[in-house]
């Protein structure tokens, strides 16, 4: 068997059309929604609403880290729309119309923070699959499906705002992966809380892993742990125990699937 894996999309649908050339199947980690792009601001969400001057301006405070002028900043610009959350539903279903076009038969995906999953029937079904706390049989092997991202200690989801990321408590977390049954290969969007897993050498700072994905990695030793989420990690593999576990890589950026083969 031979399967390709990709996560961290952000509208590559170019790359994703051939991303499971030669595949037996197709697995997506998520982030398929390209929100703000960074390298190119006319892209993306906010470049497409707004233009890439203004987005060049938000990038510009993010990168600096000044939340708090970057927080009003974004503020003023979804005050002027109308009605900003249906623009940013229209936009998503017209990224998600073609990502999910583009994927091969089969395809088993799982959402990530930075996706609507509530969207994802309109795209699904005929082959393209999408699992959340559930498993699949793929070539013999189980698969094992969480999606989303976690929220920090103590954060709540604002859902007044026009763009609400895909985000759980740990609680709830690690209820979706305690229900799984016993797999082979766990396929989370995040990876397990593993310092070198989690740092991102470029943004210099720590993304949130999941104690919950480490401690089932240690109990049910799986063939594989595969995930994304940090687009540059200090280590993009290591072993806890019998198990590799694999970022499979900034599909945006590299246009490359993780190859899994067994």
């Amino acid at each position: 068997m031979r399967v390709h894996v990709v996560s961290d999309v952000h509208g590559n649908v170019e790359d994703l059309k051939r991303a499971g050339d030669g595949a037996d199947a197709l697995v997506v980690l998520g982030d398929l929604v390209d929100f703000v792009d960074y390298h190119d601001h006319e892209k993306g969400i906010l470049g497409a609403v707004f233009g890439p001057e203004k987005v060049g301006h938000f990038a510009e405070l993010r990168r600096n880290r000044r939340g708090a002028e970057m927080a009003g900043y974004l503020r003023s610009l979804w005050d002027s729309l109308p009605d900003p959350a249906a623009v940013v539903r229209q936009a998503v279903r017209e990224q998600y119309a073609e990502l999910f076009a583009a994927m091969p038969v089969p395809t088993y995906a799982t959402a990530g923070n930075v996706d609507a999953p509530s969207l994802w029937p309109e795209f699904t079904g005929d082959g393209i699959h999408a699992l959340d706390g559930q498993s699949v049989e793929i070539g013999g092997l189980r698969f094992g499906f969480v999606g989303g991202a976690l929220l920090p200690p103590g954060g709540t989801l604002r859902h007044d705002l026009p763009w609400v990321p895909n985000l759980r408590s740990d609680q709830e977390y690690d209820a979706l992966l305690e229900g799984l049954d016993e797999v082979d290969v766990l396929c989370t969007h995040v990876p397990p809380q593993v310092p070198e897993l989690v740092y991102d050498v470029v943004a210099r700072r720590a993304e949130r892993g999941s104690r919950g994905v480490l401690e089932r990695v240690r109990r049910d030793r799986p063939r594989w742990s595969l995930f994304g989420h940090v687009h540059q990690p200090l280590s993009r593999r290591t072993r806890i125990g019998p198990t590799e576990c694999v970022n499979v890589g900034h599909f945006k950026q590299s246009g490359q699937p993780y190859v899994l083969r067994w």
